[in-house]
């Protein structure tokens, strides 16, 4: 359980990317790992710890093995830091109806319904202007700002049976306040500027998301499970943090990679489908030749939460492959690859999990159904390595509020761990 109050601790600390990388990076330097910047002239150095972050939402650290990554290899683990939310747009406010409204954009494949009749808080970054130089400051409004409200149901008698149903431009645009003549921006940079220790006019930018006020924490009979919001995937950012902390030292250099941008496509700079973990690989393995020397001797976990079967819906699961909270990690397949899963792969996991006494489950996506995808084929295809795709079971993936169980977090890092220090 104290595995599983660590991971509480982490999602309250990470309302954003932003936030996740910085107490990522927080907890990493308690251990005594340095930051390089990407600028740096940086290379393998036997059994180093080093981490480097790109455009803050994104991570990637390391402990260097006993042996050259060339003679010996990687051991990877990879995971991501966004989560589906609402996002304010550039211009992030409006009046409408005597009300103030934050204007709203939809990141990711955001459960909806979730957000509604929510006290909703306010994190993100904001760019200031200091004497000419543009400077980044995280920001955390954890007050109620703002209320995304429910039509009442004297209005919309129907809703019940029917089912909600907002449109993504008209109905999500949370209420701030009642509405006044002016700008109606001004509110919001006035308390950003306090936030962050400027004055309005110096804002120059923002990247600013919407976050369930509520705390995560233990809940259930005994505990039983973990109800926060983004354990889908801050949840396997934790395990591959704590592992990388806890493994032991090993032959192969053991790297965590956490990339911003995966419930977008990983299209971008920071995202996985970058070329961030390849630069910093090729920093580590000291040239393309050598780097993939090193890739033919490695292996990377793609870690991203997994569809617990739903006691109301079993039926969405195919009946052999039914992942159920508290009962270990989950290895994910799909022959059509949206999933990098393939039978080696899959062995080597499933021997780590017998190794250290750790129960393993199945998870194939109904074949009449569309599956979802991770940040494994992706990795798998831009580097050329063996790859499998894993998870802990939950419920409610994609809601403003998320649940898992509360034994299966320790498992899993305890797993990691064993991969990252060279087991197998």
């Amino acid at each position: 359980m104290k595995t599983a109050r660590d991971l509480v601790d982490f999602v309250n600390a990470s309302p954003t990317p932003y936030h996740c990388v910085a107490e990522a990076a927080r907890r990493l330097e308690a251990q005594g790992f340095t930051r390089v910047q990407e600028t740096d002239a940086y290379g393998f150095e036997a059994e180093a710890r080093r981490y480097c972050v790109r455009g803050d939402g994104s991570l990637i650290a390391w402990r260097g093995g006993r042996r050259a990554p060339v003679d010996a290899g990687f051991r990877l683990v990879g995971a991501h830091t966004d989560s589906p939310n609402l996002r304010l747009k550039p211009r992030p406010a409006k009046s409408k109806e005597g009300y103030l409204l934050y204007d709203v954009d939809v990141y990711g494949g955001v459960l909806l319904a979730t957000w509604t009749d929510r006290d909703l808080a306010l994190a993100g970054r904001v760019m200031v202007d200091v004497d000419g130089r543009l400077e980044r400051h995280l920001v955390r409004l954890d007050a109620p700002l703002a209320r995304v409200t429910n039509l009442a149901i004297h209005m919309d008698r129907e809703v019940n049976d029917k089912g909600l149903v907002l449109n993504k431009h008209q109905h999500l645009g949370p209420i701030v306040g009642l509405s006044a003549d002016g700008d109606p921006r001004a509110a919001l940079y006035a308390r950003l500027a306090e936030a962050v220790g400027t004055s309005p006019e110096r804002i120059r930018g923002h990247d600013l998301c919407l976050f369930d006020a509520q705390p995560a924490t233990l809940g259930g009979q005994d505990d039983a499970f973990v109800f926060a919001a983004r354990l889908d995937n801050q949840a396997m950012c934790h395990a591959a943090l704590t592992a990388l902390q806890v493994a032991q030292a090993g032959e192969q250099t053991a790297v965590i990679a956490l990339f911003d941008h995966e419930e977008v496509g990983s299209g971008t700079a920071r995202g996985a489908d970058g070329t961030f973990l390849e630069d910093v690989l090729l920093h580590l393995a000291g040239g393309a030749e050598a780097r993939s020397r090193a890739i033919a001797r490695s292996a990377l976990i793609s870690a991203d939460m997994a569809h617990a079967v739903h006691p109301h819906h079993p039926d969405l699961h195919d009946r052999e492959h039914m992942p159920r909270l508290n009962a270990g990690p989950v290895i994910k397949t799909n022959e059509n690859q949206r999933y990098a899963t393939d039978g080696e792969t899959s062995a080597l996991f499933r021997a780590l999990c017998l190794d250290a006494g750790v129960g393993f489950q199945e998870f194939v996506n109904r074949p009449d159904l569309a599956c979802g995808t991770t940040i494994g084929p992706i990795s798998a295809s831009r580097l050329g390595v063996r790859t499998v795709d894993v998870g802990n079971p939950m419920l409610s993936m994609h809601s403003i509020r998320e649940m898992g169980g509360s034994r299966d977090p320790a498992a899993m890092t305890t797993v990691m761990a064993a991969f990252l220090g060279g087991a197998r």
